[in-house]
């Protein structure tokens, strides 16, 4: 469908991409994986002819289409969400004259040529949406993937623009889905998803007609959805026939081999240098010893790849605490019109490690706020225990470190007087470099703000660690590096994040936050969105 040859880009001395050379299949479901700065956005931009290549080109039929979903920046308003979902088929008329371009295409090759049967396949499905797009079905269509989104009927009737910003990309996922481009090139789908929402989404997009390219750091995302992993190391795209863990373990017995070989390699140059200095002096060996420095200098050594730094990550011993870390009684909160807690009734001890979990807009963040001591709450009461200190992090202290400081001094500003916290070994050891340290905090990425606001936290020593959606913008290396350092933490951890793979290792219960009140489950989040499933089966 889409292939990529000999592409190569650079910014600078950097090269970005080494001549590339990869194809996309028809009905292909690619996760797209690599550090942050590997080049994943702008492989995306390049097939979207937003970035020309050094070199190289790029063959796509004219009959294919690309849908794309950025991870933020994309806001409607002035219609309803209904009218607004109607929008996706506004180009669906222009599909008899892709079914007709594809149809000449088709007559051109070879029947015995693979893509010849690719295009009756789009064909058919081309023809497929041009009767999906009688009214009465394609309301149907619209209910079912916005509610399947999470939003409600009477929300169909709303303006787009009294929805937030996590609301208003779930639209554009939305809109995106009814027009079933040829390619659908989703980044980080999953970050404005509750998890009931994306176990509805993993479940679309496994029926979906067309290709898919996602960039996501959310491992159980990628193995429930995807059969391909494209890896970009080095400026190098490396093609794995499988999901996530297929590319993991697969990647890892590559490795393997690579050191057997080099080990053996090296042990056989010993044995063969040893033997050329024992008979150098000997000319009756000169012959023999001349052959085999021969053979030395046209061998090829073989190299293990290297790997990318990792993170480290470890939270401050814990000070002593008190068995009960917090009691919630009663507690009342709303903004404005809008109720968010009534009569919220919470208790958490020592040692509890805790999944905050709901729909969005249920309230979790605020929660995690208001236990913080950063939110006040209306009514009620909040009983920290004698002992009990906090720890709090979340995205909005990411978004709202201080721009004209450096990311030192950002992170000195944390330090205790009394305390004997160490800026920049916390700041070394999470990959930030004596130059990296000198940056002022206004240039730096997504990802680089979230380690900043880490190393802060890494300057107080807690025995209650409050993480708020803490994974976004980390990596998944850097996420496993950071599940290992909460593994080790002694203290209590509460924990607001949508991401099974990363919770289910680490939590021992799941606060479920709803509209119409909360409870404590002792399971990890898996085995709970299992009983949603099971409830929701038994209600239809």
């Amino acid at each position: 469908m889409i292939t990529l040859r000999d592409i190569s880009l650079s910014y600078g001395d950097r090269a970005l991409f080494k001549q590339i050379n990869v194809t996309i299949g028809q009905r292909d479901r690619i996760g797209l994986v690599g550090v942050n700065g590997s080049g994943k956005s702008t492989l995306v931009k390049l097939l979207l002819s937003e970035v020309t290549p050094d070199e190289g080109e790029i063959e796509k039929p004219s009959f294919v289409s690309l849908g794309y979903l950025p991870q933020d920046g994309i806001e409607t308003s002035g219609r309803t969400l209904y009218k607004e979902a109607e929008q996706a088929f506004a180009d669906v008329l222009s599909l008899q004259k892709k079914i007709d371009e594809a149809t000449e295409r088709m007559y051109e090759l070879d029947p015995e040529d693979e893509e010849y049967y690719d295009i009756i396949d789009t064909i058919g499905e081309w023809e497929q949406q041009l009767e999906d797009h009688e009214p009465e079905k394609m309301k149907s269509r619209i209910e079912r993937v916005f509610l399947g989104l999470g939003f409600s009927m009477t929300d169909l009737e709303r303006d787009t623009g009294e929805f937030s910003g996590g609301w208003q990309m779930r639209i554009a996922l939305g809109k995106l889905l009814l027009q079933t481009p040829s390619l659908l090139l989703l980044d980080e789908p999953t970050n404005h998803l509750d998890i009931v929402s994306q176990t509805w989404l993993e479940g679309y997009l496994k029926d979906y007609h067309g290709s898919l390219m996602i960039i996501s750091h959310d491992r159980a995302f990628l193995n429930s959805v995807t059969n391909r992993t494209f890896e970009l190391k080095f400026g190098n795209l490396n093609s794995f026939s499988g999901n996530y863990n297929f590319y993991e373990k697969n990647k890892a017995e590559i490795i393997a081999t690579q050191r057997r070989k080099a080990d053996n390699q090296k042990k056989e140059i010993a044995r063969q240098k040893e033997l050329i200095n024992r008979f150098r002096g000997n000319q009756k060996k000169a012959g023999m010893v001349q052959s085999r420095i021969k053979q030395l200098d046209k061998m090829d050594i073989v190299e293990v790849e290297r790997d990318e730094k990792k993170i480290f990550f470890r939270f401050p011993p814990p000070p002593p605490a008190s068995q009960k870390v917090v009691e919630l009684k009663e507690l009342y909160k709303s903004f404005g019109d809008i109720k968010v807690f009534r009569g919220l009734d919470l208790r958490i001890d020592k040692g509890d490690r805790i999944a905050v979990v709901g729909v969005n807009g249920a309230g979790k963040s605020t929660l995690a706020r208001i236990i913080a001591g950063v939110e006040p709450y209306d009514s009620g009461e909040m009983d920290v225990g004698v002992q009990t200190v906090f720890g709090y992090f979340a995205q909005q202290q990411a978004e709202e470190l201080n721009p004209n400081k450096t990311v030192l001094e950002e992170v000195e500003a944390s330090v205790r007087p009394e305390g004997d916290a160490n800026p920049r070994g916390a700041l070394g050891a999470l990959l930030f470099s004596k130059t990296d340290q000198a940056k002022s905090v206004s240039v730096l990425s997504g990802g680089e703000r979230n380690r900043v606001a880490l190393a802060k936290m890494l300057m107080r020593p807690c025995n209650c660690v409050i993480l708020d959606e803490p994974t976004n913008h980390l990596d998944i290396r850097s996420k496993e590096v950071l599940q290992d350092a909460i593994r080790e933490f002694e203290g209590t951890v509460i924990l607001v994040s949508h991401d099974r793979d990363f919770l289910d290792p680490v939590v021992n219960k799941v606060l479920e936050i709803r509209p119409d009140g909360s409870r404590m489950l002792t399971c990890n989040v898996s085995e709970y969105v299992e009983r949603v499933l099971k409830q929701d089966e038994s209600k239809s």
